[in-house]
Parts: C-alpha cells; structure tokens; sequence
C-alpha cells in the first residue's frame, strides 16, 4: 500500500473504453490501505482457525444435543412413532403394505410415483437456481452500463469515485432482487414439498429445508462468488478487451484488487440482511397487533371490554406462528454461519458482525415469543433435522472457498512468489518489509497507448503479468505468471488438505457424548437389567412355592 501512495508517476490504462481518464496509480491509494487491513499475511492463519472454529462448534453442538436428548427423555424415541400426515394418507389410500416397524397395515407411495414426484421436484429447484443466476447476470450487465455512465457523470464526486459507485449501487440492486426473490421462493418450495407428499411431517420439514436453504443459498451468494472468482478475470488486456454482446466491455478489478469489491458486496448484503431480518421477526408482528387493535375499536367494543376479556381471548388476537414453526429462524442462523465462514477471509468482519446481531436477535425474540405472538405448539425431536448435515456441508465448503480467495483473490500468492523468487532478497532469506520492495511496479505490465487510436502516447500500466510491447513476444504471459498460477494450484491443494485434517483430528478427539452423561446412561441401562433380574427371580420364586418345590435364594 505504501508504493501505490507513493506512485505519483505511473499511470494506468483507462478502465473503461469511452468515458475513462488516464489516472496516477496513487489515486487509489484509500483502497490499498484498506484492502491491505484484511490481505495480510494474518488471513490465512485467520482463515485456517475459523475453520477449525466451525468443526469445533458443531463438535460440541453434538454434545449439547447428546445432553438436552437425555434430559427430555428422548433417547429411545424413534421416528417410527411419528404418525402419517393427513395428505399422504387420503392420497394413498387405496394401496397399503404391512409396515416392518409395527406389523399393521398402513397406506404406502410405490417407488415409481415417487421417483417421478422426485424428479419435478429436482427439476423445479434447477428452474429457480437458474432463475437467480438469470437476476446475477442482469446485475453484471447494469455494471457494465453503469461503469461508462458513471465515469462521465456530471458531478465531480461520482465521476472520480466511479468504481465505487458502480459497486454501491450494484449491491444495492442485487439486495432488492434477493429479497423480492426470497418471497417467490417459499411459495415454490412449498408447492414442491407438497408435490412430493412426504410420509411423516419431519420428512415434510427436511425436503421444505433443504430446498429453502438452497434457494436462499445461491440467492444470497451467487454475486459473492461472481465477484470472487470471475470478476476481472477474462477482461482480457489493454487493446484486446473482451466484450459482452461485442458492445460493453467486461469489468476490470481496482487496481489494488477485486477484494475491496467482496468486501463491500458481503458487508452491504450481510447488515442490510440482518436488519431487515429483524425488523420482519418483531416489527411486522407489531405492526400486525396493532391493526387487529385497531379493528377491534371499529366494531364497537371499548378498551373497558378489552381490558375485562380472559387472557386465553388477549392471547388468540396475537399473531399465530409460523405454519412450518421455526424453520425461519433454523434458516437465518444457518444462513448467518455460511456468511461467517464461507468469505471469511475476504471480510473478517462478519463473524463480529453476527455476533453483535445475536445479541440483539435473542433479546428481540424473547420479546416476539412471549408479547406478540401465540403459545406455539410443542413438538418432540430427537435433533435438529437436516439442518446439522446442511452445517457440516457449509463447513467443508468454507475450507474449499477460503482457499480460492486467498490463492486468487488476494495478492497473497503473488507477493510470496515475487519475495522468494523476484524480489531484492531472494538468496538472503525472507525479511517481509525489505523483501516485497518494487513489488507493485513487478505485478504491472506495460501497454503502448498509441494502440488505442484515442489520441494518448506513451506507456500505461495495467494489473498483469505480460511481456511489455518492445519485447520479441509483446503481450505474452510471462515466467512470473506461470509460477504464480503453480503456486496458488499448490496452496489451494496443500491448504484444503492442512485444513481437512485438522479438522478430522479434531472431530476424532472430541467425544459426541460427555462421558458424564455416558456414564450416567449406563448405569440407568444397569439398573433396569437389575430390576428386570430381581422381578424375573421373584417370579420364578412364588411359582415354586405355588408348586410346592423347595425355595432358594439363587438364580434357578
């Protein structure tokens, strides 16, 4: 950050193809010094222990679950006890087989129907993840116009900060297209459980689940990931862009990096998220009592009536629960656990961030709970569904994702190869400060601007490595590149592979159950062996005395 504050002379190549000016590469010196805040060599250290925070988290979830199981007497409990939803009954009625379980007939789905039910299901959920990437492209696509339209606005703010603005306004579009999608979402994914007609009501919350999730997932991350691995990266070079439709010319990264992009694009998504998260759980209810209110002193009756009412009638005008009860609130903590462990190491912030959120959100529902909705219903679970599988499958995938964006993404990788391999200091051993000097002019190639036919001479930089125009084989990728591209292929390897079994050998010594609770189940599997034992013998004991045989204290 410090030679990009300092690059007064090096000029860089317009960014876009009309509107653009040439400008100093220490014009960008702001991002620099904030990307460098979370592109440090600190981010992979960070990124390695949120992994290992997750796998421990879940680790001692399984413990806690293990503990609340036993304590509701749930041990024993099986699936096999739930009873058969209504729908699937009067659907299958007529065709019945003996269930293995209870030995009694009851109506059965044959395979084929619900292979069918299965396929439409799949079908519809790759219509709506197409239909999100459909809403990502036409985001890229308001990038690609915006960025020329910005870059000659009239006001002096917004056309030096275009990128910026570009970026704010496009996160912001991509919010307002999630959360309109969000509400289509859950109308289809109701339609398509029901298509299914699961057999009990947890099969029906695992399928609404689980396509709820994905939904949502790729909903909220697809823009993450478009920015991530594929902005900036088949622009192509200065004098040989590459064009969308052969008319916008694709989006460039900052010249102090495309995670300054990430980071704006998680944070503006990650608050404005939870904040409307919360205001639907608490203020939408409210809003809901008070309009009921309302209608009540229309029909006549006084606040003297209202206040003489039972508590079981106060308590009917709240608002019901949800019909699918905490699915919503299952749904925003797993979400919120990607966001803290997914991009983590493109923006550090989010766990802080969701912490403070929970400490606000568990007080806010206890209000929810207890003032503005009704009792819910009690319902007997031996976990918490697929929503665990869904965790640990997020906790593999923050593994896969934090090693990309620290191999392509950041600037990690190509300042280590430049300070072992082509900085001052390559024979002397590494020294971080001294060894990574003239890093910034070795990361840009140069470009002859008389190429461009715009009227500009001299040479521009731009943010590759390429051999410059004098050269034998002007343009070409360089010997730096090919070693950058093989270092961040063996750190992506060698970091997935670290993490992984870290992460293994930590779920291999943390115990699912505390031996407390394991010895305290065998003694109760002890005792009742023991009470078996003592009524069997005495049993056994007045049958002898009823037969006149002789008596003993032994085991017969």
């Amino acid at each position: 950050s410090k030679e990009i504050c300092e690059a007064n002379e090096t000029v860089m190549c317009p960014m876009c193809e009309r509107n653009c000016t040439l400008q100093k590469l220490n014009e960008s010196c702001i991002y620099a010094k904030v990307t460098h805040l979370f592109d440090n060599g600190g981010t992979v250290f960070f990124a390695i222990f949120m992994a290992i925070w997750a796998t421990v988290f879940l680790e001692f979830w399984k413990r806690r679950r293990a503990v609340l199981t036993y304590d509701w007497d749930l041990i024993d409990w099986e699936d096999e006890e739930e009873e058969l939803r209504p729908q699937f009954e009067a659907k299958y009625s007529q065709v019945e087989r003996v269930n293995p379980i209870t030995g009694k007939p009851e109506p059965f789905q044959p395979f084929p129907d619900k292979l069918s039910r299965l396929m439409v299901s799949v079908s519809g959920i790759f219509f709506m993840i197409s239909l999100v990437l459909t809403a990502v492209f036409a985001v890229v696509v308001y990038r690609l116009v915006a960025m020329e339209q910005f870059a000659s606005f009239k006001w002096y703010f917004i056309k030096k900060y275009w990128q910026f603005a570009t970026s704010g306004t496009g996160v912001c579009i991509n919010f307002m297209i999630i959360m309109s999608l969000n509400v289509v979402y859950e109308k289809v994914a109701y339609l398509l459980t029901d298509l299914e007609h699961p057999r009990t009501e947890s099969e029906w919350e695992n399928s609404f689940a689980l396509k709820m999730f994905l939904f949502q997932f790729v909903n909220l991350n697809s823009s993450i990931f478009y920015i991530a691995f594929f902005l900036g990266r088949f622009a192509g070079r200065p004098g040989k862009y590459n064009k969308l439709f052969n008319r916008w010319r694709l989006e460039e990264c900052h010249p102090s990096g495309c995670l300054i992009d990430l980071c704006l694009q998680m944070g503006v998504i990650m608050v404005l998220k939870q904040m409307w998260n919360n205001f639907m759980e608490l203020g939408y209810p409210l809003l809901q009592n008070w309009w009921s209110r309302r209608k009540m002193k229309r029909r006549g009756q006084s606040m003297e009536n209202k206040i003489s009412l039972p508590q079981w009638e106060k308590d009917w005008n709240l608002q019901p629960m949800n019909l699918h009860g905490l699915m919503d609130e299952y749904l925003e903590m797993v979400l919120q656990f990607g966001f803290t462990t997914i991009f983590v190491a493109a923006f550090p912030l989010a766990p802080l961030l969701a912490l403070l959120n929970n400490i606000i959100e568990i007080r806010l529902d206890a209000y929810k709970f207890v003032t503005q909705w009704r009792r819910p219903m009690p319902a007997r679970a031996t976990d918490i569904g697929i929503w665990y599988g869904i965790l640990e499958g997020i906790g593999v995938l923050a593994v896969i994702t934090n090693a990309f964006v620290i191999a392509i993404t950041s600037d990690y990788i190509p300042r280590f190869v430049y300070a072992y391999k082509y900085g001052p200091c390559t024979d002397q051993g590494y020294r971080q400060e001294k060894c990574l000097k003239g890093y910034v002019n070795s990361s840009l190639s140069v470009f002859d601007l008389s190429e461009l036919g715009m009227g500009y001479s001299g040479y521009c930089r731009y943010r590759d490595y390429r051999a410059p125009p004098w050269s034998s084989t002007p343009y070409e990728f360089t010997l730096q590149f090919w070693h950058v591209l093989a270092a961040r292929l063996a750190f992506i390897i060698v970091f997935e592979h670290l993490v992984f079994g870290i992460k293994s050998f930590i779920a291999y010594l943390i115990p699912d159950i505390p031996k407390d609770l394991c010895d305290r189940m065998r003694r109760e599997k002890y005792l009742v062996q023991e009470m078996m034992y003592e009524a069997e013998l005495e049993h056994l004991q007045r049958e002898r005395k009823k037969n006149g045989k002789q008596y003993h204290h032994e085991w017969p």
